[in-house]
């Protein structure tokens, strides 16, 4: 699927491999562009932002770890590499941030240690991590 997408230009996927294996995947995540209506932006940013057309953001659509490499700090790793190349991406084109749809609630909890918040309590996975906050935490991390 990741490849069909990739030669479709709908997404980019990245893999996280074993040195010692190169074969063996430890994890992956993807990243497309996004349109955002302004309606699922958090209300405390929507003033920030004209109300009267999409608004260009990144999606990461997908961010796994092998069930037997979790809790090694493999989602940690993907997750700071998205989010630089999200920064990466808005150094050339204007983006307001990184939406992500959680998978479950332990999903969610994790990407709230980094920022991401909740769009709509009616909509509680799905969440979202202003620029501001992500360029924050990536010069934080490079420092």
């Amino acid at each position: 699927m990741a490849r069909q997408a990739s030669s479709r230009n709908i997404s980019r996927t990245f893999v996280l491999t074993d040195e010692a294996a190169p074969e063996k995947i430890l994890g992956f995540f993807s990243l497309t562009s996004c349109e955002v209506n302004i309606a699922d932006v958090p209300l405390a940013y929507q003033k920030k932002y004209p109300p009267q057309h999409g608004l260009p953001a990144v999606r990461l659509a997908r961010l796994a770890v092998a069930q037997k490499e979790q809790g090694k700090g493999y989602g940690e790793y993907l997750l700071t590499e998205a989010m630089v190349r999200t920064a990466v991406v808005a150094e050339s084109v204007g983006i307001m941030g990184l939406y992500v749809d959680a998978k479950d609630e332990n999903a969610r909890r994790f990407y709230e240690r980094y920022g991401f918040v909740v769009i709509n309590p009616v909509k509680p996975m799905q969440l979202f991590l202003p620029i501001g906050t992500l360029q924050k935490l990536i010069g934080e991390s490079f420092e």
